[in-house]
């Protein structure tokens, strides 16, 4: 299921590909298996406060949210075999291809939507 991410503070639309892993196993997969990501989607992982980023190929921005998705923490290029500790807050994490969130602006304290 594709959702549009947008961000409410800036009044911009970030992502118009949002893919949303809700599942136990779609959670558990993420990116893994993938060999890019556009710059033009992105992965939302529900009940997440951290990640890893074992056995993948790419590097990716990470951006984690509170349950309001008030951006909390951006973990940028995050690399293959690395590990982002919780975050204090984060109730999910949105990934996107490295570099993207710079392009897109996005800030700690952002407000972002998420639309049909």
């Amino acid at each position: 299921m594709m959702k549009v991410l947008e961000n409410t503070t800036t009044q911009s639309k970030l992502i118009p590909n949002l893919e949303v892993a809700t599942t136990f196993w779609t959670r558990g997969k993420g990116l893994l298996g993938r060999g890019s990501l556009p710059e033009d989607q992105a992965l939302w992982i529900w009940h997440c406060n951290s990640i890893h980023t074992f056995f993948m190929k790419f590097a990716i921005d990470c951006v984690f949210v509170d349950k309001n998705l008030k951006v909390k923490a951006i973990y940028k290029d995050v690399k293959p075999w690395r590990l982002v500790l919780p975050v204090w807050g984060a109730k999910s994490v949105i990934e996107m291809a490295s570099g993207t969130s710079s392009k897109l602006k996005i800030s700690v304290g952002d407000q972002l939507n998420v639309g049909a």
